[in-house]
């Protein structure tokens, strides 16, 4: 009886690191849509919000929208307007907001984005982080 228990909580651990080492992992509640192909093709992350500095823009990764800042609203949309169509999001700088999981993205924002300089050089940027 200990012993298939030991085997057993042997196994968990074994999965969750195996887990683990594959690479990031999204939270999402809507498994059928993937990511976008901007954002890790094939693999997961554990953030719930993806931001571009240069645009200010987040694409909230659970609920597949896009979040930017409109006349001081901050405007939730599947689908980016056109004056955002010529911005590659394959190519842009991105910081994934690991510390944040909520559904205020201006709380978040304005608490840690209005006094970050836009050349900020964070370990969390990047295509690979």
């Amino acid at each position: 009886m200990i012993k298939g228990r030991y085997v057993m909580v042997l196994l968990v651990l074994i999965s969750a690191l195996a887990i683990e080492s594959c690479g990031p992992v999204v939270l999402s509640s809507r498994l059928e849509t993937a990511p976008p192909p901007w954002f890790y093709p094939n693999r997961v992350e554990m953030v719930r919000y993806v931001y571009f500095p240069e645009y200010s823009i987040y694409y909230d990764l659970s609920l597949r929208n896009y979040i930017y800042l409109n006349n001081n609203v901050w405007v939730r949309v599947n689908v980016l307007p056109p004056r955002y169509r010529a911005i590659n999001l394959n190519r842009s700088r991105f910081v994934r907001v690991k510390t944040y999981r909520g559904d205020n993205i201006s709380e978040y924002h304005r608490e840690n984005n209005t006094t970050r300089r836009r050349s900020n050089t964070s370990s969390t940027m990047g295509r690979r982080n």
